[in-house]
């Protein structure tokens, strides 16, 4: 059995860090896909002429090493691929209503633009340890 993800997009605003108190780092970012938009089975241009899309939002959180690098490396408007798994939870809400989540635990970002450097120098491709 597999759960494996993999993504190619734009990351959608810039990275958010929190520590747990255990000491764990945990980066999360917003990731945004496209794909062409369809009308009865069909892709059609938008009012410019070209081929409508439709975008998805991911919720990605990397842990520990990786995390602190994708929040020194990355910003808003990068193209990441994004290597994990799809992770759901449950929780019960103040008001007792059930409530459901979706989010991809990354193993691996690789940027494919240039994100925020110290030194203008590219980054490097980066996996959790």
């Amino acid at each position: 059995m597999t759960n494996l993800v993999i993504l190619v997009g734009r990351i959608a605003r810039d990275p958010e860090t929190r520590t747990t108190q255990g000491g764990t780092s945990i980066t999360s970012i917003s990731v945004v896909t496209d794909r062409p938009a369809r009308k009865d089975g069909k892709t059609y241009k938008d009012e410019n002429g070209y081929t409508a899309k439709d975008s998805e939002f991911h919720r990605v959180t990397c842990f520990n090493g990786l995390g602190q690098n994708v929040a020194k490396y990355c910003t808003k408007g990068q193209l990441v691929t994004v290597e994990g798994r799809i992770h759901y939870t449950q929780w019960e809400d103040q008001d007792g209503t059930k409530r459901y989540g979706c989010e991809i635990i990354a193993d691996k970002v690789d940027f494919l633009t240039k994100g925020r450097t110290s030194n203008n120098e590219g980054a490097p491709d980066i996996d959790e340890d």
